[in-house]
């Protein structure tokens, strides 16, 4: 999917309420567009463009190859100064150009996304083994994976005269 195909969106210029989200999706298991009843001020678009909605943080998690260079470019130019991948390769290598050239903070996934990948490894981990780890132990071994994850992006940024581009 491209950020100029037609796509369900949700747009509060004040923000958006992220306990409502949580309690609309996760405990109430409704659809998006209703978060705009709850919140009168609030824009829901069932074809709407979110590229063309005014962001600081955009958080692509679809599929591959999801944002391309036109696409960043437009994200750029409406306000976005973040993205943290949130699937596999979502943005091409052109839009990638695009928000380190801007110095937008960007996050590839493989280590923005990566703590719920190693979770499913540990949790692999642990059946295979037929154990049951406590959650402290779990939660241990995530923040070794996690701690090791930045060290390495970080060091590779140095190395390569990038500092601080993950």
């Amino acid at each position: 999917m491209q950020l100029d195909e037609k796509v369900e969106s949700i747009y509060h210029e004040k923000g958006l309420d992220v306990d409502l989200i949580k309690q609309l999706k996760e405990v109430e298991s409704r659809r998006i567009e209703d978060y705009a009843t709850f919140l009168k001020d609030a824009v829901y678009k069932a074809n709407g463009n979110i590229g063309g909605i005014p962001c600081q943080v955009a958080i692509p998690s679809a599929t591959q190859n999801e944002i391309n260079g036109k696409d960043a470019t437009c994200l750029v130019k409406n306000g976005c100064m973040a993205v943290g991948e949130g699937a596999n390769m979502p943005t091409t290598p052109e839009g990638i150009k695009v928000f380190l050239d801007a110095r937008v903070a960007y996050g590839p996934g493989k280590a923005a996304n990566a703590g719920g990948v190693a979770t499913s490894a540990l949790e692999m981990q642990q059946n295979a083994s037929r154990d049951a780890w406590s959650f402290v132990f779990t939660e241990k071994k995530l923040e070794e994976i996690m701690v090791g994850i930045h060290n390495l992006c970080y060091g590779a940024a140095e190395e390569y005269g990038a500092p601080g581009n993950y």
